[in-house]
């Protein structure tokens, strides 16, 4: 059992990780029409969202446009979906929209709660995400011994949901994301056994990869990291933040190694998500120039100390 301090420091970290945070609030449950796409956890008993909200959460998952989804859900107020509203409080989240995000966060439990018995493991699910919102508003306009109390209720939650289905692909999913960040950081947290868990029962596979290169970046173990990031961009290669993510990741490598080839493909990657920066709110995209101009001063310094 985590212990008061425990709960922050958790809490903490969780919200300061803007890839976590867009993919804990947003991923919620992302049901489709079997006929058009199907369910991307399940095989089997799929359920549905309406096409608004699907078309959203390709929107920010798929090519990394947060502020098209932004727009696509501020034209459908009457979604009954809590997902529609746990991704507009992903914007709301990512452009510092405090207000934002605590609106979508009341809306989002309201609609958790109304699922009732029909679908225990997503009303429970929801219930976790929606109080996880409201700690992530909490925390930013009242600090962080304001969430202690609201993480509690996110995991109690969380294992609620997993009484229902442990092996469920999208509860491990969300789960998923917060035991990677807080295993990478935390010491009373396995990575390991949060990795395997993760990637035995995730799914979709695109962001499964996604959040291993970022669990293995954060570890240090950027072979891993980068085997990762690559199977994700081969998913979806026109999303800005795996190319910042895979940049980072190369050009670890390159320092680690003194690798003038890697280094150039950092620069590249980083140029990559820069092109597609203005999908991005600007406290995601904001330190790809710093970064960009990092890996060519590493590409420098490799080339100069060969040279002498």
């Amino acid at each position: 059992m985590m212990n008061n301090t425990s709960f922050g420091n958790g809490f903490s970290f969780l919200l300061r990780k803007s890839t976590v945070i867009s993919a804990i609030v947003a991923l919620g449950v992302f049901y489709v029409n079997p006929v058009l796409a199907g369910d991307p956890f399940r095989k089997t008993d799929p359920r549905s969202i309406s096409e608004t909200t699907e078309t959203a959460f390709e929107t920010m998952f798929i090519a990394g446009d947060y502020k098209q989804a932004g727009r696509i859900l501020s034209q459908n107020q009457e979604n009954t979906d809590p997902l529609a509203y746990a991704l507009l409080a992903s914007v709301a989240y990512t452009e510092e929209e405090w207000e934002g995000v605590k609106t979508a966060a009341e809306k989002t439990l309201d609609l958790a709660s109304a699922i009732g018995e029909t679908d225990p493991l997503r009303r429970d699910l929801y219930l976790a995400i929606g109080h996880f919102l409201e700690g992530s508003y909490l925390f930013q306009v009242e600090g962080p011994f304001r969430v202690l109390k609201k993480l509690q209720k996110v995991f109690h939650y969380l294992e609620l949901a997993e009484k229902h289905n442990p092996e469920d692909p999208e509860l491990n999913l969300i789960k998923g994301y917060m035991d990677l960040i807080l295993a990478v950081n935390l010491p009373f947290f396995d990575p390991k056994q949060a990795i395997e868990r993760f990637e035995t029962y995730g799914q979709p596979s695109y962001l499964v990869n996604r959040g291993l290169a970022i669990a293995y970046r954060d570890l240090e173990e950027y072979e891993k990291a980068r085997i990762a990031v690559e199977k994700a961009i081969e998913a979806t290669p026109d999303n800005p933040e795996l190319h910042y993510l895979k940049g980072q990741i190369l050009y670890k490598l390159g320092e680690e190694k003194q690798s003038l080839t890697l280094a150039q493909q950092a620069v590249k990657h980083f140029e990559s998500a820069i092109a597609r920066s203005e999908r991005l709110p600007d406290s995601i995209s904001k330190p790809y120039e710093r970064e960009h101009r990092l890996a060519r001063e590493l590409m420098i310094k490799i080339t100069n100390q060969a040279s002498n």
